[in-house]
């Protein structure tokens, strides 16, 4: 034993072996064995028909993807915006030191705390058109006149969709942007009150500055998170009514376990996987420009 992990070339070596076989176990035999199925119609039994890129072929020749992508890119620009517009606010205002702070703090933590099936299933009950609170006060103040079936109706479902999806999501960004607001030096703050400066111009020449590392991190891992999100909006809709919230992951759950297509599943998750590697990208070189 002390001759194996002594003093020798290869003792680093040893030392972080366990970690590289726990990664190759469980992501990148995963992820590899995701691209060659891919090139196959199989069931992933006993038919393995190789078929080459013909999945990529059709996947890039089908209009239905390509919009389901736009589709994504559209729920995900809305979820991370509401995010980040709802996130800064709240963690602005946690940063004073106001009266229980730390109480509105514990309680605006809780819809990132709560499992995602307890949320979807929660405001699946809020949003049922028979016995849904949100009905029941909409009919209390007289703003509707019938039921409403927020998850059926073809140009309200998405929005209610994005709607339970920002309030799911939001605390995360809210802390990650509190953590950087309270490491900002209060020389700063109390420099700029000297010289004269406004709320407006503090906040665009220190915090937004001292925020910006921050916020690109928040960026990236909001927006590749939501790009491939899946449970919230099955719970919800399962991609309905009409494939108006049928983003690209309930696709690819549905040729996989509906339509038993995996390699036309395997090819669409790799899809996603470049995708998300593109946002990772332009994430470095934004880092990199602000190092530079």
């Amino acid at each position: 034993m002390k001759q194996l992990f002594g003093k020798t070339p290869f003792s680093g070596y040893m030392f972080i072996l366990p970690s590289v076989i726990t990664l190759m176990l469980l992501v990148t035999y995963p992820l590899l064995y995701g691209v060659y199925i891919g090139f196959f119609n199989t069931n992933l039994i006993n038919q393995w028909d190789f078929v080459g890129f013909r999945h990529y072929l059709d996947i890039f020749g089908d209009w239905g993807f390509l919009n389901r992508i736009f589709l994504t890119l559209k729920f995900t620009v809305l979820t991370v915006g509401g995010h980040f517009i709802i996130g800064l606010g709240l963690a602005i205002l946690l940063n004073r030191k106001l009266p229980g702070q730390t109480l509105f703090r514990a309680i605006l933590i809780l819809p990132w705390l709560f499992p995602e099936v307890v949320v979807g299933l929660l405001w699946k009950w809020l949003f049922n058109p028979m016995y849904g609170l949100i009905n029941h006060y909409l009919f209390k103040l007289h703003l509707i006149s019938a039921p409403v079936s927020w998850l059926s109706h073809l140009s309200v479902a998405f929005w209610a969709v994005v709607i339970v999806c920002i309030w799911k999501g939001f605390p995360m960004l809210m802390l990650m942007v509190l953590a950087g607001l309270q490491t900002i030096p209060e020389d700063l703050y109390e420099a700029s009150t000297i010289d004269g400066c406004t709320k407006i111009q503090t906040f665009r020449y220190i915090t937004l500055p001292c925020l910006l590392p921050v916020l690109l991190v928040s960026l990236i891992l909001d927006t590749v998170w939501w790009f491939k999100h899946f449970t919230m909006i099955w719970l919800l809709t399962q991609g309905g009514p009409a494939n108006e919230t049928n983003i690209v992951s309930i696709d690819i759950y549905k040729s996989a376990f509906e339509y038993f297509e995996f390699g036309h599943a395997a090819a669409m998750a790799v899809i996603v996987l470049l995708v998300c590697s593109l946002i990772g990208y332009v994430y470095r070189r934004m880092l990199n420009n602000d190092n530079d």
